[in-house]
């Protein structure tokens, strides 16, 4: 097993929702293992009802093929569930690049846009399940947090 190459080949695999951190950024990619079987590819939903898990199952495969790991098995696991301590570090700073404040359990969120903790909280609801609405009061743009579970 070449864990180094199909380790690459799922940090290139871009989150549908939001593409600009990968499955592996995201914790949804839970690890390689080997067994009598093969290789299998854990991976687990961020939560039960994710109207992405069937794209995202779809690219891992799709990138797995692309690069000659057809023979590597893709296997759901819900236990442990996922949380967003399972996003990266690396994961967080591409949130926050692409202007969406990245979860946290402090009750000030900093605006990705200009840094300022003067934020509110106008909706429970963002653009997906998984985000809620905020906006900052100094800069006035509205933004979405990814909501902490």
């Amino acid at each position: 097993m070449d864990r180094a190459a199909i380790e690459a080949v799922l940090a290139g695999v871009p989150d549908p929702e939001i593409p600009v951190v990968s499955v592996v950024d995201l914790g949804i990619v839970r690890g390689i293992e080997e067994d009598a079987e093969g290789v299998k590819v854990i991976i687990t939903p961020t939560y039960s009802g994710c109207p992405a898990t069937v794209a995202i199952e779809e690219s891992v495969r799709e990138a797995l093929d692309a690069h000659g790991f057809r023979e590597v098995r893709i296997e759901h696991r819900l236990v442990p569930p996922w949380s967003t301590d399972m996003i990266s570090a690396a994961g967080h700073d591409k949130l926050k690049a692409y202007g969406i404040a990245p979860p946290s359990r402090s009750e000030t969120v900093e605006c990705p846009q200009c840094g300022s903790h003067n934020t509110k909280e106008i909706s429970r609801f963002g653009s997906t399940p998984c985000k809620a609405q905020w906006q900052c009061k100094d800069c006035l743009e509205p933004f979405d947090r990814f909501k902490c579970h």
